[in-house]
């Protein structure tokens, strides 16, 4: 088999520099349209490369899926860990903290969040279980969250908190769905947008104050 040069079919674009432009059409091929869906020669295509090249730089889909994930999941974790370690020092809560930190690491690459979080990936294969590591390191985290947040009061039900914890999971990926559909929304508004709705809530439920704005948490600034 003739072996391409690692110059072939770069049309004069550095090789780090075209290796990013298959990595971000990837990531949003994956993150749009699923592992199973998602073609090597599609995401070719986008890039206006060969098939053959993709599989020169990144290997197999498998292999491009995993260089895709990786940056995604690191950069997700960080983000958490971060906005769990702020403390709370009278500016936003730790949710909406984790929130923000989460739409500014997706700015840019929103499907990225459906990379990690893809149902069809091949089960028992390398990416399913880098994808599970992530995931569970994020549920980790989120569960050490929502624990403090159940017994805040110094009491609560562990199935409460295994249960906000899972519901926590489920409020990131509709937000996150929505603001793809909202691509004029920034990190900042959804993160205010948020603060609005959790504002609400409290009053649906009855646990707020007596009116949403002496209630409504703050969020970061813009």
């Amino acid at each position: 088999m003739t072996r391409l040069s690692s110059k072939a079919g770069t049309k004069g674009v550095p090789r780090a520099a075209r290796e990013q432009q298959v990595l971000a059409a990837a990531t949003e091929e994956f993150g749009r349209h699923g592992y199973e869906a998602t073609t090597v020669a599609a995401v070719a295509a986008r890039v206006g490369v060969t098939k053959p090249l993709v599989h020169q730089y990144f290997g197999s889909k498998e292999d491009l899926y995993l260089a895709c994930l990786t940056p995604v999941g690191d950069r997700l974790l960080d983000a958490i860990r971060a906005a769990m370690a702020a403390g709370d020092t009278g500016g936003p809560s730790t949710p909406l903290r984790v929130l923000h930190g989460l739409f500014t690491a997706l700015d840019g690459q929103r499907e990225a969040w459906f990379v990690l979080y893809d149902a069809s990936l091949p089960p028992g294969t390398d990416a399913a279980d880098r994808a599970a590591y992530y995931r569970g390191a994020i549920d980790d985290l989120a569960a050490i969250g929502s624990a403090d947040l159940v017994y805040a009061d110094g009491a609560g039900d562990p199935l409460d908190a295994d249960a906000l914890k899972h519901a926590w999971r489920g409020l990131c990926t509709a937000l996150v769905r929505w603001w793809i559909n909202h691509p004029d929304q920034s990190p900042e508004a959804m993160t205010q947008r948020c603060a609005r709705l959790f504002a609400v809530g409290r009053d649906v439920l009855g646990t707020g104050g007596d009116n949403g704005s002496s209630s409504e948490p703050s969020a970061p600034a813009s």
